[in-house]
């Protein structure tokens, strides 16, 4: 496994790792709510985050967009989920910015297992307005 920084060729290989990674822990999300999410990550998310992926036999299995200390995604194919490779993109970021932040759903099991195991803690709770749905904003403090 490679992580190494997101290119424009990794385009689609992303998308596709957030969409099927997203339907599958956030079950509560519109098919409508997908596609303009899908169209935001393309045009406005991934030119505006430091975005790093995970190679696997030369394909992108996954990936993390940082948003200076803040986790703005990580996604991955699901069939390479539970195999260290989450923990080594979050490595990664930790490794580039120390103390991190992330948001997440309440409802997604799967991120807030990940996010715990990881050593992040919750700060907070509120509502995302996009969805209804409460998300969690978590820190995680390096060398603690």
């Amino acid at each position: 496994m490679k992580i190494r920084q997101y290119k424009e060729a990794d385009l689609e290989a992303v998308l596709h790792s957030w969409e099927v990674a997203t339907r599958l822990a956030h079950t509560f999300m519109t098919d409508a709510f997908i596609a303009q999410e899908r169209k935001n990550v393309a045009e406005i998310y991934l030119p505006n985050t430091d975005t790093w992926v995970a190679e696997i036999d030369g394909e992108v299995r996954g990936f993390i967009a940082l948003m200076g200390n803040e986790v703005g995604a990580i996604f991955l194919q699901p069939d390479f989920q539970g195999q260290g490779i989450g923990k080594a993109l979050m490595d990664k970021a930790q490794e580039l910015h120390g103390d991190l932040e992330v948001e997440v759903f309440k409802d997604n099991v799967m991120g807030r297992h990940f996010y715990s195991k990881y050593g992040f803690e919750c700060l907070e709770e509120k509502l995302h307005e996009p969805t209804g749905q409460p998300v969690l904003r978590l820190k995680f403090t390096a060398n603690a």
